[in-house]
């Protein structure tokens, strides 16, 4: 690992910093407390940057940035989880970095409404959290996931791309799978998920339709499972949901989600003048006989007004979460408090089986490429057929003259109707 990039990390966490970024010849940004910084004391050139992605990624990874042009990892540095994405720009390669703790915070010291602890006891059904990128959704979760892996003996089996939160099995039975390196897809994962006896399943994202339908599957099949979505708020997540599928499906999807959903978490980070810091802002739908039967009914505009006028059946809108729970709360934990970066932790480690090969994955990833070459080559070969005028590049060691034979040979095999039409 580079030293200078370790102790950029290591002070970082000193400072509170939540995110870092890197890019060629400009000072370095941070974000605290929500809010962009910079120091102009600290500068990479494109030259540095590249010399240390190379040392930080595998070859696998590296392979990933030449073919795509971006690459997500997740790493540990000391006792710190980072998450990075390593992406192109103008200025060369540029560094968007995540600072996770290495253990995983508690429930109850993330600011959250307290409702959310009931979570865990939930056997099945769909628990979704839905936010914008950096809203603290896999937070949650995880903290949710890891007040389960704290009271119940259950298998939990995750699939992230990347793992951000390490769990440490307590009570549960905890295994994590992280795309690309231990599976090759969410559907891939989804598929044997089911044949591994879960109790608990995670789904680091929801993107594509397959890992939808197969996560709704899942859920309605007995099983309790976790995802995050990008959504703004409960009408647009069930709008990407729907729209997964075309024509009549979309009835039938949004049937299997009513069916299947429990929870539905909408979260921001905002600041929050009296804490000075930012504080998770919430809207929260359940899976009463109104919010399922306008979901299945395609009402989806009345969800907003369901969350408004249904505070005893435990849901809020953004508004209302606001209102009644942020404004009245008298005292607020800072974030530096509960995320305990530089505790000690018996951080299991990680293990190549001698039996996988690694770059299968990539086999799988580059698919469509390798389809795309040849359905070329195919459509190249029907257009020689049509008889389009063909060169061939001889070496210097051919026999001209059986060459030309060879092509008599093969001239005379032409079905005698193809003949007549040339």
């Amino acid at each position: 690992m580079n030293k200078r990039f370790s102790d950029l990390i290591m002070a970082s966490i000193k400072n509170r910093f939540s995110d870092i970024h890197i890019t060629g010849g400009h000072p370095l940004i941070f974000r605290r407390d929500g809010i962009i910084h910079s120091d102009k004391s600290i500068k990479w050139s494109p030259a540095e940057i590249d010399a240390m992605v190379k040392d930080m990624l595998t070859d696998k990874q590296l392979h990933t940035l030449k073919k795509r042009w971006s690459v997500d990892l997740a790493l540990s540095v000391g006792q710190v989880r980072i998450r990075i994405n390593v992406f192109y720009t103008t200025r060369g390669l540029s560094l968007a970095i995540r600072l996770l703790p290495e253990t995983i915070p508690e429930l109850n010291g993330l600011n959250l409404h307290p409702s959310l602890a009931t979570i865990k006891d939930l056997r099945a059904g769909l628990v979704l959290v839905c936010g914008s990128t950096g809203s603290g959704k896999s937070t949650t979760v995880a903290a949710i996931i890891e007040e389960i892996n704290r009271t119940r003996p259950v298998h939990i089996i995750t699939i992230e791309d990347p793992i951000e939160y390490r769990f440490q099995p307590k009570k549960a039975f905890i295994e994590q799978r992280e795309v690309g390196i231990h599976v090759p897809s969410f559907k891939q994962g989804l598929l044997d998920v089911l044949r591994e006896n879960p109790d608990v399943i995670f789904v680091g994202e929801l993107r594509e339709p397959d890992t939808i339908r197969l996560t709704l599957n899942a859920a309605e099949s007995g099983h309790l499972v976790f995802a995050t979505l990008h959504a703004t708020d409960a009408e647009d997540a069930i709008y990407r949901i729907n729209n997964s599928v075309t024509g009549e499906n979309q009835d039938v999807i949004r049937y299997q989600f009513a069916s299947a959903l429990s929870w539905l978490i909408i979260q921001q980070l905002n600041f929050i003048e009296k804490a000075g810091f930012r504080v998770p802002v919430l809207a929260i739908l359940r899976d009463t006989p109104s919010v399922k039967g306008s979901i299945r009914d395609n009402k989806l505009s009345q969800l907003e007004t369901i969350m408004q006028t249904s505070r005893n059946e435990g849901m809020f809108s953004l508004e209302l979460y606001e209102r009644e729970f942020i404004d009245t709360r008298t005292s607020f934990i800072h974030p530096h408090k509960t995320f305990g970066m530089m505790a000690e932790t018996s951080k299991e480690p990680d293990f190549k089986s001698s039996l996988i090969d690694p770059l299968a994955v990539q086999d799988i990833i580059y698919m469509t490429s390798v389809e795309d070459d040849l359905k070329r080559e195919e459509e190249a070969k029907a257009k020689r057929d049509d008889g389009e005028q063909q060169y061939v590049v001889l070496e210097d060691d051919v026999d001209l003259e059986e060459l030309i034979a060879q092509f008599g040979r093969e001239g005379e095999t032409k079905p005698e109707s193809d003949k007549a039409g040339r």
